[in-house]
C-alpha cells in the first residue's frame, strides 16, 4: 500500500464507518476492511477507478464530488477521508462543511505549495513549478486550488473547526526535526484529522 495511504490508515478507529471521497482504485478501503473491520464506501468519477474498486470488491459510488454530498445524511460516517484531492475540486471551502455534516471526523491530505523548493523555482523562474509531487504544468493540471500549511489551517479557524492531529512529511512521507521546526517552508505533505468544535 501506499506510504500515503498507510499514515491515513493508522488515523482511522477499527470498525468504524468510513467514506473516502476521491477513492481511486479503492486500495485505501481494502486495507481497512481487511485489517480494520471497516465499513467503508467510496466515491471515484474516474470509470478505471470505479471499475479497479469493483475488482477489489470495494462499494463504489459514481459521483462528481464538485456537485455536493447532499445524498448522505448527516452523521452517516465515522471518518470521511479525502486524500490528495481537495487542492483539485472547485469549492473546497464547502466541500469541507459537508464532510464534516455527514462524518463525525475528517482527514484531509494534500500537497504544500510553500515548499522551498516550490518556491525557489518560481523566483528563479518566474514561472509555475513543476515537481515530482505537482508534474503538471499550469495549463493542464488538475490542481486547481493550490495552498499552504498556513493556507489551509486559516480556513479551518475561520470555520472554528478543531485540528485533533497534524502530520507533515517530506516527499518520501517522512518526518524530521526540520519539517517539525518550520512546517510550512520544508514540508511537501500534510496530514490533517479535523473535527468540528462541538464534537468529542
Amino acid at each position: 500500500m501506499r506510504r500515503d495511504l498507510e499514515i491515513v490508515s493508522n488515523l482511522i478507529p477499527d470498525s468504524s464507518r468510513v467514506l473516502d471521497l476521491g477513492c481511486g482504485n479503492g486500495e485505501l478501503l481494502a486495507h481497512l476492511a481487511a485489517y480494520k473491520n471497516v465499513n467503508g464506501y467510496g466515491i471515484e468519477i474516474d470509470p478505471q477507478g470505479i471499475k479497479a474498486c469493483i475488482k477489489a470488491g470495494v462499494n463504489v459510488i459514481e459521483q462528481d464530488l464538485n456537485k455536493g454530498l447532499a445524498n448522505f445524511q448527516s452523521d452517516s460516517f465515522d471518518t470521511v477521508v479525502m486524500t490528495e484531492t481537495v487542492q483539485s475540486v472547485q469549492r473546497p471551502d464547502i466541500l469541507l462543511d459537508e464532510m464534516l455534516r455527514i462524518g463525525k471526523q475528517c482527514i484531509i491530505t494534500y500537497p504544500n505549495f510553500a515548499h522551498w523548493r516550490l518556491r525557489l523555482y518560481l523566483a528563479v523562474r518566474g514561472e509555475m513549478p513543476i515537481s515530482a509531487d505537482l508534474p503538471h504544468t499550469w495549463y493542464n493540471t488538475p490542481n486547481i486550488h493550490l495552498c499552504t500549511f498556513e493556507d489551509f489551517e486559516s480556513l479551518c479557524r475561520l470555520k472554528s473547526l478543531t485540528i485533533r492531529a497534524r502530520f507533515v512529511t517530506d516527499n518520501r512521507y517522512q518526518n524530521h526535526r526540520l519539517i517539525n521546526w518550520f512546517p510550512n517552508l520544508f514540508g511537501t505533505h500534510a496530514f490533517y484529522r479535523i473535527a468540528r468544535s462541538n464534537v468529542e
